[in-house]
């Protein structure tokens, strides 16, 4: 029996990197999970890899809050229930703060941020008829050193940091933990569109374990925060930077 057995959990963003992750570390405790991806080819793509866990594919634009309340709403009609959120959906950019445009801005801003909101706003009801349940939050340990070119990126996961404990303290009542991890440097797909092999090298070098974390890692924090094992954590940030953080930039 798994950590997670007879859990339900919908998690975004997952459709590949950490997201998948997360999703499949929970699958394999024992949970039936969401895959909520805005994009259908990297759906596709997860479930093939899923190797006959219980995942189900779910087409979700969490920065449309009927979108995600149609989306989960059907999810936990279909599974039963609902006992975890994972909030992971985010996008990512790059630049000067004085060189972002405002489309640019918005986007990420309603993705990274309201998208964390409007599922919260779908999932609590859902986590209420079950007594309670977890949350966990994607945050960065950009919020703890400087990542170059990052203004907006920072600030939002600086705000999710914000919205946990906001989260875990209104949502105490109800049984239901809000915590939020915040990954190191995680060589995904995405983070190798903008980070080269010296890079990576780089920041081997300066963690104290001097390794990177990988997606799994952060996929079992996550199952941990959402066990029975965490059952008295609420309002966290666990860092799994692997001690970058511990040193500096």
């Amino acid at each position: 029996m798994g950590r997670l057995s007879g859990k339900i959990a919908f998690v975004t963003g997952a459709g590949g990197g950490i997201g998948r992750a997360i999703a499949f570390a929970m699958a394999r405790e024992g949970a039936k999970v969401a895959l909520a991806d805005i994009n259908q080819e990297l759906l596709a793509e997860a479930a093939a890899a899923a190797n006959g866990l219980d995942v189900v594919p779910v087409v979700c634009d969490v920065s449309d809050r009927d979108d995600v309340k149609a989306k989960l709403d059907q999810f936990v009609r279909d599974a039963g229930g609902l006992d975890i959120l994972v909030n992971n959906a985010v996008v990512f950019h790059y630049a000067q703060m004085v060189d972002f445009n405002p489309e640019i801005v918005d986007r990420m801003l309603n993705v990274g941020l309201k998208g964390t909101y409007w599922c919260l706003q779908a999932a609590t009801p859902h986590l209420k008829a079950r007594g309670g349940g977890a949350i966990i939050n994607l945050s960065s340990i950009a919020v703890s050193m400087s990542i170059p070119n990052a203004s907006i990126y920072t600030s939002i996961k600086g705000a999710i940091d914000a919205l946990t404990r906001q989260q875990a303290a209104e949502l105490g009542a109800y049984g239901i933990r809000v915590n939020a991890v915040a990954p190191g440097s995680v060589p995904t797909p995405g983070a190798n569109s903008v980070i080269d092999e010296s890079g990576w090298k780089n920041r081997e070098q300066k963690s104290v374990l001097k390794r990177l974390p990988s997606a799994e890692d952060i996929g079992h924090a996550a199952v941990f925060l959402a066990s029975d094992e965490a059952v008295a954590i609420t309002g966290v940030t666990l860092k799994i930077d692997a001690g970058m953080t511990i040193t500096g930039p």
